[in-house]
């Protein structure tokens, strides 16, 4: 069954159930139906076919859920664009993947209307008013009307979304995911999350990656479930939702987390109906989860990647406690292999690079063979992940290949560190990273990001290392910063620490 079913099989059954519900709107299952139709008709009248783009740029909103199943069912590629980037990334990633039609929010309409000239001959959509040249959502989705119905015509192996990665190490790279990898990441989904029709699920993180899309939004809106969705994070609003729409399940990111908790209603929040708390996206520290947990409600980690839908390991919410530190073991529909360096599998607590393997795992990078053939091997995907495997399968990850400290010959992984120095109620956040040096390779460097009203000296910062790591990884360096730089999703863009400090290296902040 092809994605674009998912809507119709509830919608012929339930017509009324409220699929999403929006900014005091609720759209019913047979409301969304019908917009997919009309979606669909309109962009078959533009001459979306099989195999063409259509791109979306905005918040999140009902439309963009729509414009996705509309794709599905034409067999077109789905592009949504990351709000937060500057108008010449989004002409980068659009000019890699030209569309067809390409639909932009209103607060966004004026910066790409800077650079539409060198957009080809795309069509431009806007929400609200239309600058001359473009065309308002309404007259482009009414040239739907009396067209056909486009029937379905992909198959399960057809791409459906492309999604682009950060592109912090180079030019970014549109990852391709068939509507079978969707299909796939749903069943992950379901399982872990124990998700049924009479679940109510609150999307706050961004649709434009795949977090918010796929780890819950697209799984309930195909098992028939409610979905609140909010444009985008707001701590007051996500504590309205959960108390006053009966939510069940969410996902939330730790940057999201700690805001919520800095609230004064993260106490006395009503969190009876809410069955666990999913997330991911950077280290689940000990403080948070205990604090999640202290509210009666499990705080589940997934592990996954872009290329993998992106669910790919898990917890049970009765494991959230006893597995403390694992990212949980392979997706019901997973396989997860940890290896050496000659691709041959490492015996249990020993690191080395974390494979995936199953039908959620991308069919490749958007004209880029090169680069899918360096992270693909007879179907597993390298995820440039180092994490190790205990006895049971449980997974652990390590850090980033790419983050890995070499310092007179030793590896060094960085999140074994940030993992101790996140504990102490003086720092907010750190970052562990290398900077050249003539002798050792690398020196290691903390990068440390105090908590509000606290400051700590370098000399304690190390001294929380001390008897707990050993001393050839403690940081050489320690530099505090207001700040760390961050992703969408709360992510601390590692890059950008090093090359802050390397343009620092004549300043050291403390040495040992």
């Amino acid at each position: 069954m092809g994605v674009s079913r998912w809507i119709e099989r509830t919608a012929a059954l339930a017509p009324a159930k409220t699929a999403i519900r929006f900014a005091g709107r609720d759209v019913s299952y047979g409301a969304l139906a019908a917009q997919v139709d009309q979606l669909a008709a309109a962009l078959a009248a533009s001459g979306v076919r099989h195999g063409g783009c259509v791109a979306y740029l905005g918040l999140n909103s009902p439309e963009n859920v729509a414009l996705l199943f509309a794709c599905a069912r034409l067999g077109a590629l789905f592009m949504p664009l990351n709000w937060r980037l500057a108008g010449p990334e989004h002409q980068q990633m659009l000019q890699d993947c030209p569309p067809a039609v390409l639909f932009v929010e209103g607060a966004y309409v004026a910066q790409t209307d800077l650079f539409r000239a060198r957009l080809g001959a795309m069509e431009l959509v806007a929400f609200g008013a239309a600058p001359p040249g473009w065309i308002a959502f309404p007259e482009y989705i009414a040239r739907g009307a009396g067209q056909p119905v486009p029937q379905e015509t992909a198959d399960p192996a057809t791409p459906l979304l492309i999604c682009y990665t950060s592109g912090s190490t180079g030019k970014p790279k549109g990852v391709l995911l068939t509507q079978d990898a969707l299909d796939c990441n749903a069943d992950n989904s379901v399982d872990m999350h124990g998700m049924t029709a009479a679940d109510v699920i609150l999307t706050t993180l961004p649709l434009f990656h795949v977090g918010g899309l796929n780890n819950q939004t697209t799984p309930a809106l195909r098992e028939g479930c409610t979905v609140v969705l909010h444009p985008k994070f707001d701590a007051e609003a996500t504590f309205d939702a959960i108390e006053r729409e009966g939510v069940t399940l969410t996902v939330l990111v730790p940057a999201q987390l700690d805001m919520m908790m800095a609230s004064p209603r993260w106490q006395s929040a009503d969190f009876s109906r809410l069955r666990m708390i999913a997330t991911g996206s950077t280290i689940i520290t000990k403080r948070l989860a205990d604090t999640v947990h202290a509210r009666g409600v499990p705080l589940v980690p997934i592990y996954g990647a872009t290329e993998t839908c992106p669910i790919a390991a898990y917890l049970k919410p009765d494991e959230a406690r006893p597995q403390a530190g694992s990212t949980g073991r392979a997706a019901a529909h997973c396989e997860l292999r940890v290896v050496d360096s000659a691709g041959m599998d490492v015996a249990p607590g020993v690191t080395g690079d974390i494979l995936v393997r199953g039908r959620n795992v991308m069919c490749g990078y958007w004209q880029a063979p090169e680069a899918t053939t360096a992270v693909m091997h007879d179907g597993w995907f390298n995820s440039g992940d180092m994490g190790h495997l205990d006895a049971a399968g449980y997974l652990y990850v390590d850090g980033r290949r790419k983050e890995m400290i070499i310092s007179g010959g030793e590896n060094i992984y960085p999140a074994e560190i940030e993992n101790v120095l996140i504990e102490s109620p003086d720092i907010a956040e750190v970052a562990i990273v290398g900077r050249a040096d003539a002798r050792w390779g690398e020196l290691v460097v903390a990068v440390v990001a105090p908590m509000p009203g606290r400051t700590p000296s370098a000399a304690q910062v190390l001294q929380l290392l001390d008897g707990r790591i050993a001393r050839y990884k403690h940081p050489k360096d320690v530099v505090f910063v207001a700040s760390l730089p961050k992703s969408a999703l709360g992510k601390v863009r590692k890059d950008d620490v090093r090359q802050m400090i390397a343009r620092q290296a004549a300043q050291p902040t403390h040495n040992t």
